[in-house]
């Protein structure tokens, strides 16, 4: 990958604490979306949500937390959005640091949810995947509410067009799998 750009920032408004930005291609909707990336780094306290320093904004990429946190350019317009996929993919990091915990909790959710969509729009690639973003998107929702507050939480989610199944889910249910996040010491603390 061919970084052209790179931006250090620091959390929380003086924290300590820098991400470093890279552009994968440099090309205007990326630059558009780190400038947004930098000013939602500027205005929320991200340390509890933080848990890799390295982004790529690639315009094209889908989305994801491995090996190097990738954001797609789409967001380049709506900080709520892009707000709530940092999160997301941040939150990913969190559970591979638990992996015995994350895997309890996928066995109590296969049970809870045998028939889990596999595939997009509705689950995620594998069925493994389904269940790990359960997880995942349950503690996205929390962030984001306690980020963004409810009615701009609800509005993001709602407008998600992929893992429809699962943040349909996760709302519907949200006490059950908060019980389980528990169960399983998930929780951002």
């Amino acid at each position: 990958m061919n970084a052209v750009v790179v931006a250090i920032l620091m959390l929380g408004a003086g924290q300590g604490q820098s991400i470093s930005i890279n552009l994968a291609h440099g090309s205007d909707r990326e630059r558009r979306t780190k400038e947004q990336l930098e000013e939602i780094i500027a205005s929320y306290d991200l340390r509890k949500y933080t848990f890799t320093r390295e982004v790529v904004i690639e315009e094209g990429a889908i989305n994801h937390a491995f090996p190097v946190l990738t954001l797609n350019a789409r967001f380049a317009d709506s900080a709520d959005e892009l707000l709530s996929s940092y999160v997301h993919e941040q939150l990913h990091w969190h559970l591979r640091d638990h992996p015995a915990q994350q895997q309890r909790a996928i066995a109590q959710l296969r049970g809870m949810y045998p028939r889990a969509p596999v595939g997009l729009p509705a689950g995620a690639q594998t069925a493994y995947s389904t269940y790990g973003h359960l997880v995942d998107c349950y503690l996205e929702v929390q962030a984001d509410r306690e980020l963004m507050g409810l009615e701009r939480t609800t509005a993001v989610i709602s407008r998600k067009t992929h893992y429809t199944w699962i943040y349909e889910t996760v709302l519907q249910d949200e006490p059950r799998i908060a019980a389980v996040v528990a169960a399983h010491h998930l929780q951002i603390r």
